[in-house]
């Protein structure tokens, strides 16, 4: 048969059988009854458009060049299901929600690049596949000298892990056979010990969960394997015939790393580690407590906002009006205050439910919505008026219009977690032409008038004491108009407790329009010489701590080290002064004996730089005097404890608080109440190195951390304003 025959032939009949079959249909439509609307299937909606697939692009720069990709790239290791999510309680789901966290954090947006296996993971990110390694990574000899990592996250041990019935004879026998995956730190652990002929190693190619790995050996398809003591605490439990043992006697540093030269980006992951984790002991949800509790850690713990009424950074130094007010409370009461400054997309009446603070002293307005979300408020200590605010180029009416007048049709950019919000939709309900509300997530009350200042919204809404405030020091702003009423200013707490609710009535009415309220007042409010140099020399942005930023910033990264941080000590040390000398002979910005820094041959103390590297130089030795695993935190704070006070006494300290019953790990409400006890003859004389003036270092810990939650309180005021 002819091939164009053939292939005529089976077209025609093709075209026979479509046509045959569309004519059946066709039968059908017509013959068949259309079935009852409410007995037909349902319609399914249109998918909604998936975002399209990521493809992987080569890029070798710093953070500024990813900054203008706008991704950031996070490398893992591909589990047996493709970017299947960890399993919770594993520290891998920690690393994943701190990683987009960071990312997000520098308006990057985080994207998953996952590779087959842990020795895949260097060559993606030396080739330019990633941007940062972001897993339960441990820090090597080997790899450190392909990669730049981290700060430690944590510290490890890599744990032997066999079945509880092995014969312990079968080791003195043969080199016992251990299963792990290729390019993992365990072979380079397991390698070393091979050569003493221990062990043989079983290496694994295909990827693997722990989970299944630990599976396989309870099974007795392989007779050992190696984890890490992190993964161990959640995993082992699910495996009771397994057994694991310290037999490798290692320990290894948990971190993340990048690109040896990006250095930026390193620098800022350190500084975004260390902050999370003091944030987050100080933001940790509480139990709720009333006064009779708050007595007994001696600590107020105070919800507020970074701005220039309640709470501020002054050349180093904490301020504002609320600040002073509980000041004062907190010291009447032998009280310690903590302030404690949410996000500012943070509702403060949910943070305070929540239990993280324990009253909100923010110029909060008392108004029905914020009783209705649980709010009790004290007595009122001022009364404002909500103003209208435009640029001073907006044209006067003649005459002046009512607000509502003013205000209709118009957009109008207020938070909307402000009472401004809820007061402006009250006023578009009653007015023919609604005005036009922009919420606008995270914005200050400065950045607003900024905003309208610069044309960006027509209005804006502000309280008459910010304003007041605001006028002292520019021109660029007016106020057209007022909302209807008068708005009292008042703390707030829940609730739940009465107690503290009196103390703060009762201090508030000893103290209103008092001598004390009326000076701290006219501070702020009223003398317009002194606000003037407050707004002047207000701390807006982290741009510049101090004169020495960029020595600091130098040498702080060196060590790993946040320097805001080291900004915070050194101004607790010599408040900024180059030429400052101790009592006891330190010298210089950090205030180091010349002693100790002719150990690490540096002199001339006087000279900014040779201080800054001796002091930053001093805190890295003492941090390597404290155990590798106390948590990333609290090593921070015994650093800083031991700077003050010496090594000795903060280990005698901790000594004490474990005799005590207290935890020897933890320095707030722990260790630093059992340092103050070493000021007592019947605790120093038990102690190795003695007397102690205790309070020096409490004070000296507590006041850098205040200071550096400033900063970082700051840090995140620092929000665009978007339409």
């Amino acid at each position: 048969m002819n091939f164009r025959f053939l292939s005529a032939l089976v077209f025609t009949l093709s075209t026979l059988v479509i046509a045959a079959g569309c004519e059946k249909q066709r039968d059908q439509s017509v013959l068949e009854p259309v079935p009852p609307a409410e007995e037909r299937a349902p319609e399914q909606p249109p998918a909604e458009p998936q975002p399209p697939a990521f493809e992987n692009y080569v890029e070798l720069g710093d953070l500024s060049a990813i900054r203008q990709r706008g991704l950031l790239r996070l490398l893992a290791p591909r589990g047996p299901e493709d970017e299947s999510l960890p399993r919770d309680g594993l520290p891998s789901t920690e690393w994943r929600a701190l990683a987009e966290k960071f990312a997000r954090s520098r308006g990057l947006q985080p994207q998953w690049v996952y590779v087959d296996s842990f020795a895949d993971l260097i060559p993606a990110l030396a080739g330019g596949r990633g941007d940062v390694i972001a897993t339960n990574f441990s820090r090597t000899r080997e790899r450190a000298g392909q990669v730049a990592f981290t700060r430690a996250l944590q510290h490890v041990r890599e744990l032997l892990v066999t079945r509880r019935d092995m014969p312990a004879a079968q080791f003195d026998v043969e080199p016992l056979q251990v299963a792990v995956r290729r390019g993992s730190a365990f072979a380079e652990t397991l390698s070393a010990e091979a050569s003493q002929q221990r062990f043989s190693i079983a290496y694994l190619d295909e990827p693997i969960e722990h989970d299944d790995l630990l599976a396989a050996v309870a099974a007795g398809e392989y007779p050992a394997t190696v984890i890490d003591s992190n993964l161990a605490d959640a995993l082992l439990p699910s495996y009771p015939g397994l057994v694991a043992s310290a037999e490798l006697q290692s320990q290894r540093a948990i971190a993340w790393a990048v690109r040896r030269d990006a250095p930026q980006l390193k620098r800022a992951l350190d500084e975004f580690f260390t902050a999370e984790h003091v944030l987050a002991s100080q933001h940790r949800e509480y139990p709720l407590r009333d006064w009779s509790a708050i007595r007994e850690t001696r600590t107020l713990r105070v919800l507020t906002r970074n701005h220039p009424a309640s709470y501020f950074m002054w050349r180093g130094e904490l301020m504002g009006f609320d600040y002073d007010l509980l000041k004062q409370f907190a010291r009447e009461n032998r009280l310690r205050l903590s302030m404690v400054v949410p996000g500012p997309d943070v509702d403060l009446a949910e943070a305070l439910q929540a239990g993280m603070g324990d009253v909100i002293a923010a110029s909060l307005t008392v108004t029905d919505a914020r009783r209705q979300q649980g709010l009790v408020f004290s007595r009122p200590y001022m009364t404002v008026t909500e103003q209208v605010i435009a640029a001073v180029s907006t044209p006067a009416a003649d005459p002046t219009p009512s607000v509502s007048e003013l205000l209709s049709a118009q957009r109008v950019a207020v938070n909307p977690l402000t009472s401004y919000h809820a007061n402006l939709l009250a006023l578009a309900g009653v007015q023919e032409e609604p005005l036009q509300i922009v919420p606008v997530q995270g914005a200050t009350t400065e950045q607003l008038i900024d905003a309208v200042a610069e044309g960006t919204y027509p209005y804006t809404v502000a309280d008459s004491h910010l304003v007041a405030i605001e006028s002292t020091y520019r021109n660029d702003f007016a106020v057209v108009g007022a909302l209807p009423g008068k708005r009292d200013i008042a703390w707030a707490v829940r609730p739940d407790q009465p107690q503290l609710l009196q103390q703060l009535d009762d201090f508030l009415k000893k103290h209103h329009r008092g001598l004390f309220f009326n000076v701290t007042y006219n501070k702020y409010f009223k003398n317009a010489k002194r606000i003037r140099r407050h707004q002047r020399d207000r701390l807006r942005n982290i741009d510049q701590l101090s004169p020495y930023d960029p020595i600091v910033r130098k040498h702080a990264a060196d060590v790993d080290r946040d320097w805001r941080m080291v900004v915070s000590q050194m101004y607790q040390e010599s408040q900024f002064n180059p030429r400052a000398e101790s009592f006891a002979g330190a010298q210089g910005l950090m205030q180091v004996l010349p002693r100790t820094a002719k150990q690490m041959g540096i002199n001339n103390l006087f000279e900014p730089e040779n201080s800054i590297r001796a002091g930053v130089s001093y805190l890295g030795w003492l941090e390597e005097r404290f155990p590798r695993e106390l948590p990333f935190d609290q090593k921070i704070y015994f650093t800083l404890a031991a700077y003050n006070a010496g090594h000795g006494h903060v280990r005698d300290a901790r000594k004490l608080a474990a005799r005590l019953g207290r935890d020897p790990n933890r320095w707030f409400g722990s260790v630093e109440e059992a340092m103050l006890m070493l000021s007592q003859p019947e605790y120093y004389r038990q102690a190795r190195f003695g007397y102690v003036r205790g309070r020096e270092p409490v004070n000296y810990v507590r006041e850098i951390r205040a200071r550096y939650l400033g900063y970082l309180s700051v840090a995140r005021n620092e929000t665009g304003i978007v339409e």
